[in-house]
C-alpha cells in the first residue's frame, strides 16, 4: 500500500513538471512569435515599402515625360494607382502585425487606433471607452491586451453578425480590466460551455489569449446570451512587481500620452 501510495506521488510529480515544461514551452512560443512578427513589421516597412515608395516616385517622373501620349499617360497613371494601393496595404499590415504605437505610446492609444481602423474595415460600429494614464503598463502586460484585442475583435467580425460592439478598458487600484462586447447573435450553450473549457474545442485563438493572460497571472473570461456576447481580459497589477511571476519585465514607469 505504502509503494503504491509512493508511486502515485511519484507519478503526480512526474505530471506536475511535464505540464509545468509545457507551459513554459507555450510562452516561449508566444514570444518567439511576437519577435517574429515585430522583425516582419520593419522587414515590410524597411525594404518592401521603401522599394514601392521609390516606384511611386519614378512612375511620376515617367507620367511628366510622357504628358502628350494619352494612353501612354493612362497606364501610367493606373501603375501609380496600384503603387499607392500596395503601399497603403504594407503600411497597414505592418502596423497590424507590430503597431509601433504599442511601443511608442502605450496600449491605450494603440487601443484607440486599432478599434478606429477596424471599424472602417469591418463596416462595425464600435464605441470605445479607453481609460488612457500617463504611466505605462509593462510592455508584455500591453502586449498582452492588445492581442487580446484583436482576436476578440476578430471573433466579433468572424462570428457574432453583429453591427455594433463595444470596447471598455480601465485601471482599477488592483488590476486591469479590458472588455469588448458585440450585440449580435451570442453563442449557443453548448458551445459556450466548450469554449469556457481548456481543451481542442476552444481554438488556436482562445488558447492563446488565455496562455498569454496565464503568464500574466491574469484570467480569461466570456459570456453570452441572446443579446450578444463579452469577452473580458483581468490581469492583476502585481504583474508589474515581481510578485508571483519572480522575474516579470518591468518597463518605464510613464511616457507620452496620444493627443
Amino acid at each position: 500500500m505504502w509503494t503504491l501510495s509512493k508511486h502515485a506521488r511519484q507519478l503526480e510529480s512526474v505530471v506536475s513538471e511535464r505540464t509545468a515544461e509545457l507551459q513554459n514551452l507555450s510562452q516561449r512560443l508566444l514570444q518567439v512569435q511576437d519577435e517574429e512578427r515585430r522583425k516582419v513589421a520593419r522587414d515590410l516597412h524597411d525594404t518592401t515599402g521603401q522599394t514601392l515608395a521609390a516606384l511611386k516616385m519614378s512612375v511620376s517622373l515617367l507620367q511628366e515625360s510622357c504628358k502628350k501620349g494619352l494612353p501612354t499617360l493612362s497606364a501610367v497613371s493606373n501603375v501609380e494607382q496600384l503603387a499607392d494601393q500596395a503601399i497603403e496595404e504594407i503600411r497597414t499590415m505592418s502596423y497590424l502585425l507590430h503597431p509601433p504605437l504599442l511601443d511608442e505610446v502605450g496600449f491605450a492609444c494603440a487601443a484607440e487606433w486599432y478599434i478606429e481602423g477596424f471599424a472602417k474595415r469591418s463596416g462595425i460600429n464600435v464605441k470605445a471607452d479607453i481609460e488612457n494614464s500617463r504611466e505605462r503598463l509593462p510592455r508584455r502586460m500591453e502586449l498582452a491586451l492588445f492581442r487580446v484585442l484583436q482576436e476578440s475583435l476578430t471573433n466579433v467580425h468572424r462570428h457574432a453578425k453583429a453591427s455594433d460592439a463595444s470596447v471598455r478598458f480601465q485601471r482599477q487600484p488592483d488590476a486591469v480590466i479590458l472588455e469588448i462586447r458585440d450585440f449580435g447573435q451570442g453563442i449557443p450553450s453548448e458551445r459556450l460551455r466548450l469554449l469556457r473549457e481548456v481543451g481542442p474545442e476552444t481554438g488556436v485563438g482562445l488558447a492563446g489569449m488565455r496562455e498569454r493572460l496565464h503568464e500574466l497571472n491574469g484570467k480569461f473570461e466570456i459570456e453570452s446570451d441572446r443579446y450578444g456576447t463579452s469577452m473580458r481580459a483581468i490581469v492583476p497589477l502585481c504583474a508589474m512587481a515581481p510578485c508571483q511571476l519572480g522575474t516579470y519585465e518591468q518597463t518605464a514607469a510613464s511616457g507620452p500620452t496620444c493627443q
